[in-house]
């Protein structure tokens, strides 16, 4: 009862932070920005093409399209504009007869001309996500049904809590510090529900993380290292005008979210595998059962760093690519700022992580001592 209780209060949450939110943050945000309305529209004639295959990527053209376009919706539905679609090394885009896309129309010299922006990919991720809300429910039943509802309660927070702060003036180091625990308080509450290996998945997680986020810092300041360096950060500096964001801490923050997952999974699987032994048997001394869950925690270990150093691996294939492909110098490539953000990345989120088996399974020994001791 206490558990569907507490579940409800979530959605309630999530609901009303998606509502209030935007009346919050809409007060401090720039008005000043040009706007655009985005619209969607399908192609009714090509009208003329010059377009050669792509010599470098393959099934890609490169040259010019001059094509009609309807108009879906929007104050301009059903009128057809003329638009002129390039095909380059980037943007690349072909269109073909009853394609459909998201267009923008401007007013220019007292005419409406249309641009070509991008296709319309929403429709497949509502799909994709579909799926993944299917599967969840259906080999997780109640359980997936939770993940779901802690997983919505960590976008929210992120985007609707987080983002907002940072840009009112808020310290990311601070926002990100409280909001990520609540983050793990509520997931592993709403998974785990609220029993023994519950809270010491909490406490593990909260000590990893904040032990990556302390490497974070001192290594981030001693490497002169900070939002600026992020993928996207020199961009921020522009809207940083127009807002009090303090860039410095977006590092951490960073890392901290991107953490995060890991070292709960690490927790919750040590701190369930306690919880199992010791239900198994009862009469496990306290000492053995940490050695088993250390010798648990050291497989997890292995298997969990390796995932986070590849995820950060994996966001960086294109730099390391071009590392390789222009032959750099060791000391020219280990000395970018964007390489080096990705190793401290990965390597304090790991040591998160390896501090996170013995810490968890330390506090799942002692929960699981106090109740033993009142027991007997």
């Amino acid at each position: 009862m206490k558990e569907k209780i507490f579940s409800i209060f979530i959605l309630l949450t999530i609901v009303c932070t998606i509502v209030i939110s935007p009346k919050i943050s809409n007060r401090f945000k720039n008005k000043g920005y040009f706007k655009q309305n985005f619209v969607r529209g399908q192609v009714v004639e090509i009208i003329e093409e010059n377009i050669m295959r792509d010599p470098i990527v393959e099934d890609r053209y490169r040259g010019s399209q001059e094509v009609m376009v309807k108009m879906l919706e929007g104050e301009d539905q059903g009128i057809e504009y003329k638009v002129y679609n390039s095909l380059g090394s980037l943007s690349n885009n072909y269109l073909r007869l009853e394609d459909k896309g998201i267009f923008t129309i401007r007013e220019t010299k007292g005419k409406k001309v249309a641009w070509y922006y991008n296709p319309k990919r929403d429709n497949y991720l509502y799909i994709l996500g579909g799926i993944f809300a299917a599967a969840l429910f259906i080999f997780g039943r109640l359980k997936g049904v939770k993940s779901l509802l802690a997983l919505t309660f960590t976008g929210t927070v992120i985007i609707w809590v987080l983002i907002p702060l940072i840009f009112a003036g808020y310290s990311p180091v601070t926002s990100s510090v409280f909001l990520m625990a609540l983050v793990t308080l509520v997931s592993f509450l709403l998974i785990g529900g609220f029993e023994r290996k519950t809270y010491s998945a909490i406490i593990g997680t909260v000590a990893g993380i904040g032990l990556a986020g302390i490497l974070t810092l001192i290594f981030g300041s001693v490497m002169n290292l900070s939002g600026i360096n992020m993928n996207g950060g020199e961009q921020l500096l522009y809207i940083a005008e127009n807002y009090n964001i303090k860039i410095k801490g977006l590092l951490f923050a960073s890392i901290l979210i991107a953490s995060l997952g890991a070292i709960m999974d690490v927790a919750m699987s040590i701190a369930s595998s306690a919880n199992e032994i010791y239900e198994k048997h009862p009469k496990i001394g306290m000492k053995e059962l940490f050695v088993s869950l250390m010798n648990i925690g050291r497989d997890v270990m292995g298997t969990m760093t390796n995932t986070l150093i590849l995820a950060f691996a994996g966001t960086s294939l294109p730099t390391i690519m071009m590392i390789w492909g222009y032959d750099m110098q060791y000391q020219q490539f280990i000395n970018i700022p964007a390489i080096s953000i990705e190793i401290m990345q990965g390597l304090a989120g790991s040591i998160g992580i390896i501090a996170t088996v013995p810490l968890t399974a330390f506090v799942s020994t002692l929960f699981i001592k106090r109740e033993y001791r009142e027991e007997v």
